[in-house]
């Protein structure tokens, strides 16, 4: 496969061969035909996507595939431009996790729902101490944790950058206290449905958990309109419950 770029070209055969650590930058770049200097523009672009990390003592190591690296710089490019394209990624966002529910919930383990537990009590905690916290970080991890297992790394790496562009709008400092206990309640009815295998119950408490966000006081990030993914999604939803 080529790219624009003689380095992406190149990591990608290698990485493809087995190979995870480059030779000698003057090395690349002879067997490229191209200058070091012109190597080293192109290592800055393979870095900022997550293709290499270069590290003292070890060199340049080709990484696995992130789809959340370049989807994230994705993501705050099109944010630093218009704020309100948060819309968009929001609906794409729960598409994705109410399509993508029932077989999250079916391949967690059982240290993973001593997680999901771990992580409401957490949540729950800093609600009620005084003053009360905003529990960001339990938010996403609780999230995150949920679609953990799923193999399809393209779903993983976009929640994992859904949650960037979270924080870059500000959303992870949303303080309405009613607003919060609110969601962390549909938060427990979606861990309480995985814990008794009840996976429709849980689904259900997120698509509610989703209409929660799209009813925040104040001025909202996104618009509040009617969401389709309740009627396009429950069928699937339903389908998928019934082979398990």
């Amino acid at each position: 496969m080529e790219f624009r770029s003689e380095l992406l070209t190149y990591l990608a055969r290698r990485a493809a061969e087995g190979e995870r650590k480059l030779p000698p930058m003057a090395d690349v770049a002879a067997e490229l035909g191209i200058s070091v200097s012109k190597l080293r523009e192109q290592l800055q672009v393979a870095r900022a996507l997550g293709w290499v990390v270069v590290r003292p003592h070890t060199g340049i190591q080709i990484q696995p595939p992130s789809p959340a690296r370049a989807l994230s710089l994705t993501m705050r490019y099109a944010l630093a431009l218009d704020r309100t394209v948060f819309d968009q990624i929001e609906e794409l966002r729960e598409y994705i996790e109410a399509s993508y529910w029932i077989p999250a919930a079916q391949a967690l383990t059982e240290a993973d729902k001593q997680q999901l537990e771990a992580l409401l009590n957490r949540a729950w905690g800093l609600l009620r101490d005084e003053p009360p916290q905003i529990p960001h970080r339990e938010h996403r991890d609780l999230h995150l944790a949920i679609y953990a297992r799923l193999e399809n790394s393209f779903v993983r790496g976009f929640l994992e950058a859904y949650w960037d562009a979270y924080e870059i709008v500000g959303l992870n400092v949303y303080a309405d206290y009613a607003y919060l206990e609110n969601v962390w309640r549909q938060h427990e009815r979606m861990v309480e449905g995985i814990l008794e295998g009840d996976y429709q119950a849980g689904y259900r408490a997120l698509l509610d958990h989703f209409e929660i966000l799209h009813r925040r006081p104040g001025e909202s990030l996104f618009a509040t309109k009617s969401r389709p993914v309740d009627a396009a999604m429950e069928g699937k939803a339903r389908r998928e419950q019934e082979r398990a």
